[in-house]
């Protein structure tokens, strides 16, 4: 099976031109098509993984959305972070990456590990401490993230904690 056409100017809509600026046609009014070999490792980053941002304010114009891929290393824990104001949604691709929290609604805060496995999503209200981890010893952890802002809030922390209550 060959690559399907989407050079500039080919396909559907030949009068579009390939631009790496941002001058010309807002970003609202094409497509972008970001290969997987032309992922932007330039974002925000935490000990022990490494982000790589697809869809951006930067990479494409974005306005209310981050994508982009997570990859951490096999035997590696992530350092303990939070992504500020961002909800984040994360798939699994390859490998069994742990997610881990601190859930204080019983009054003491207790670990909790989140195994997921490929085809898993996984939710991660904003400004909820949390880390990853891959305890495969052979292979890397891939996942997908998508964010509700426009970059990779990124807030790496000194340790885990969980959120305060807001209960009455």
């Amino acid at each position: 099976m060959s690559e399907p056409r989407t050079e500039p100017g080919e396909g559907f809509h030949p009068h579009l031109t390939d631009r790496t600026e941002t001058s010309g046609a807002p970003a609202a009014t094409r497509l972008y098509h970001v290969r997987a070999g032309a992922l932007d490792g330039d974002t925000a980053q935490t000990g022990g993984m490494r982000r790589l941002a697809a869809v951006s304010g930067r990479t494409v114009g974005a306005e209310r959305l981050w994508m982009g891929q997570t990859h951490v290393a096999p035997s590696t824990s992530s350092g303990d972070h939070h992504h500020g104001e961002s909800e984040t949604a994360i798939y699994v691709v390859s490998g069994h990456p742990e997610f881990v929290f601190l859930d204080d609604s019983g009054g003491e805060a207790v670990e909790v590990r989140l195994r997921t496995s490929p085809g898993d999503y996984v939710f991660v209200p904003p400004f909820v401490p949390h880390r990853e981890e891959n305890p495969d010893p052979d292979h890397e952890a891939v996942v997908v993230i998508a964010r509700s802002t426009q970059e990779a809030i990124v807030v790496n922390l000194p340790r885990l904690y969980a959120l305060p209550s807001t209960e009455a």
